[in-house]
C-alpha cells in the first residue's frame, strides 16, 4: 500500500495523493451490512447542534464488526480485505469452518488465504491477527483492539496504523502503553489482537480539494478571529488581528492548557501516566 500522486489533469488532481488499497473491489456482504440512514449531522435529539462542522457526505453502508472474537479454537480463513468508509482501517472478511462469516479490523501483514484464530490457551507461535487474553501475550509485543472490560468487546486501539505495547502483566493486571502515550492498567483477562492495524499511510493522504472533504461529511471551519465580535469573543478589530487574548471557544472556554477531564471519571484509577506525560493526580 503506497501513496500515489496523479497527473494534474484537473485542479483537484494537482495536489492529490491517495493510498492505492490492495482491497477487494466487491460490495460488502449483504448479511453483515445495513443502511446508515441520513445521519445526525452533529445534532442531538432536540435538533440542536452539539458537534460543529459535521454534515452532508456520501451515502454509506454500516458493516457489522466482530469486536468480541468469541469463536474460540475455530480457524477462520481470510476471504477478502475490504474498504470501509466508516473508519480509517480496512476490514478482513473471515470465513469459519461452520460457514459463518464475520468482519474484523485488518491487521498489518495479513493476506487473503491466511488462517486466523481466537484462542484461550498459549500458542506455540504468535502471528498477526491472533486474538488472546492479555495474560497470555508476551510483554513488549504490539497489540490492537484491546478490551476495557472482559467480554465487552474491543474499545481501545482501533484506528489505522495504531498499536499498544504490553509493558507488564502482574497481579491480574496488564500495563499498556497506548498510541497516545498514556500508560494504563487493564484487567489481564481482557482480550487483544496481536499486531498493528493496517493502512498506516491513511493520515499521510492529501485530499486535493475541499469537495473531497465534504464527501467525508466534514463542513468548513471558520476561524474565530475572522468573525464579528457578536459571533465570537476573538472576533472584530481594525484590520487583521490575532485576537490579543488567550484562545477561547465561542462560549469563552479556554482552548489551551486548561484541564477538562473530570476527576470523578470511572477509569481514572486505571491511568498511571496521562498522554501529556504527567502522572495522574489522585483525589
Amino acid at each position: 500500500m503506497v501513496l500515489v500522486s496523479t497527473n494534474p489533469i484537473t485542479a483537484g488532481c494537482r495536489f492529490r495523493s491517495l493510498c492505492r488499497h490492495a482491497v477487494s473491489p466487491s460490495r460488502p456482504l449483504r448479511s453483515l451490512s445495513s443502511g446508515r440512514g441520513s445521519g445526525s449531522s452533529g445534532r442531538n435529539c432536540y435538533g440542536r447542534i452539539t458537534m460543529r462542522r459535521r454534515g452532508g457526505g456520501h451515502r454509506r453502508l454500516l458493516r457489522s464488526i466482530d469486536y468480541r472474537r468469541d469463536k474460540f479454537d475455530i480457524p477462520a480463513r481470510v476471504v477478502a480485505i475490504e474498504y470501509d468508509p466508516n473508519r480509517s482501517s480496512h476490514l478482513v472478511l473471515l470465513s469459519y469452518g461452520d460457514g459463518e462469516k464475520r468482519y474484523i479490523p485488518a491487521p498489518h501483514g495479513v493476506a487473503v488465504g491466511d488462517l486466523l484464530q481466537s484462542l484461550n490457551s498459549r500458542p506455540d507461535e504468535f502471528s498477526a491477527g491472533m486474538s488472546l487474553p492479555l495474560s497470555l501475550i508476551p510483554t513488549a509485543m504490539p497489540v490492537h483492539c484491546v478490551e476495557l472490560l472482559p467480554g465487552k468487546g474491543a474499545q481501545l486501539v482501533r484506528g489505522a496504523g495504531a498499536a499498544a505495547q504490553i509493558l507488564a502483566v502482574e497481579a491480574g493486571k496488564a500495563t499498556l502503553r497506548l498510541p497516545s502515550g498514556e500508560i494504563r492498567c487493564v484487567d489481564a483477562r481482557c482480550r487483544a489482537t496481536i499486531g498493528t492495524i493496517g493502512n498506516g499511510e491513511h493520515n499521510q493522504q492529501s485530499l486535493g480539494k475541499a469537495g473531497r472533504n465534504r464527501w467525508l461529511g466534514c463542513r468548513p471551519r471558520v476561524r474565530g478571529v475572522a468573525m464579528n465580535p457578536v459571533d465570537h469573543p476573538m472576533g472584530g478589530g481594525e484590520g487583521r488581528t490575532s485576537g490579543g487574548g488567550h484562545p477561547v471557544s465561542p462560549w469563552g472556554q479556554l482552548a489551551k492548557g486548561l484541564p477538562t477531564r473530570r476527576r470523578s471519571k470511572n477509569f481514572n484509577a486505571a491511568i498511571i501516566v496521562r498522554r501529556n506525560g504527567k502522572k495522574m493526580k489522585r483525589r
